[in-house]
């Protein structure tokens, strides 16, 4: 199989693991930035070019960064055109990027989330901080990812600064519900294949609410409840992802979807449990085109 890693970064943890296990298992991998690809949009000829040669792989892996969504998934999209298997289809990563698309997605599903608002105009705010149910709330940036763009107000005239602020330079944001007893904790759940083949519990350092590894928090490996991985699943699915990371807060009424994320990163998870998240995702690349009559391992 001749497979390429769309990602910017060589030597980033999941782009290394994902290489090393193509590697393993015989495959010719290459690691291609996708910000420096081109396209040729021609009629029954389509094409991705990268420093002037036309790309020919059996799949890609897209590691898409957030920041970089609409010309990374325009390649995708555009391998899609040609015929290339993608590990995560492009239309599918852009309903998890766009947090609103995605919440309102998850809505017409049984998965429970916090409860949220969304409003334009700031004379709005009171109407939606009513409806959310707070304070305390907490504000997210639409286009936050890592833990950033995510703040937590304790009164009603702080959310209507923070909100006000955000609103000045235009930003759109999401005002959730916030969930005390979650006490600084959520879980990823590591979604390949119809599958949750891994777990963790990442909590923060104490100085505050957020439990992303990249804001400071640690992780372990938890147990997932029944309910917990019916909810992983199905918002996976719901967003037509092969593969994704999906968080969970555990609160006085259940489990709570907070996202969905198309690109987890690896190291955490992989630390955390001992499992080959790398090799599981090539191994069900390998699977699904098998499943297509595509190529097996290429002899190197």
């Amino acid at each position: 199989m001749k497979l390429g890693i769309l990602s910017r970064g060589p030597g980033l943890y999941s782009t290394r693991r994902l290489v090393e296990a193509a590697q393993v298992r015989g495959h010719d991998v290459r690691v291609i930035d996708y910000l420096r690809c081109y396209m040729n949009i021609t009629s029954r000829n389509p094409q991705v070019l990268f420093r002037g040669e036309a790309l020919d792989f059996d799949a890609v892996v897209p590691r898409i960064a957030s920041r970089r969504t609409f010309y990374g998934t325009s390649v995708v999209r555009q391998f899609e055109m040609m015929g290339v298997f993608t590990a995560n289809e492009s239309q599918a990563i852009s309903r998890s990027r766009d947090k609103l698309r995605s919440l309102q997605i998850l809505s017409r599903t049984d998965v429970q989330m916090p409860r949220t608002g969304f409003a334009e105009e700031t004379q709005d705010i009171d109407g939606v901080i009513e409806a959310v149910g707070g304070p305390p709330l907490v504000v997210k940036l639409l286009q936050g990812t890592q833990g950033m763009g995510v703040v937590l107000v304790e009164s009603r005239s702080a959310a209507r600064s923070v909100i006000d602020a955000f609103r000045q330079v235009e930003a759109h944001i999401l005002i959730q519900e916030y969930i005390k007893e979650a006490n600084g904790r959520d879980i990823r759940c590591l979604v390949i294949g119809g599958e949750v083949v891994a777990a963790m519990e990442r909590v923060s350092d104490g100085t505050e609410f957020r439990a992303n590894l990249h804001q400071g928090g640690t992780v372990h490996e938890v147990e997932l409840t029944s309910t917990e991985i019916e909810y992983a699943l199905t918002a996976t699915e719901a967003h037509g992802l092969e593969s994704a990371g999906v968080d969970i807060l555990r609160s006085d009424r259940g489990p709570l979807v907070l996202e969905v994320n198309s690109s987890p990163g690896f190291e955490g998870i992989e630390t955390a449990t001992g499992v080959d998240v790398a090799g599981l995702m090539v191994d069900r690349i390998e699977d699904q085109l098998a499943a297509l009559g595509q190529n097996g391992p290429a002899t190197v």
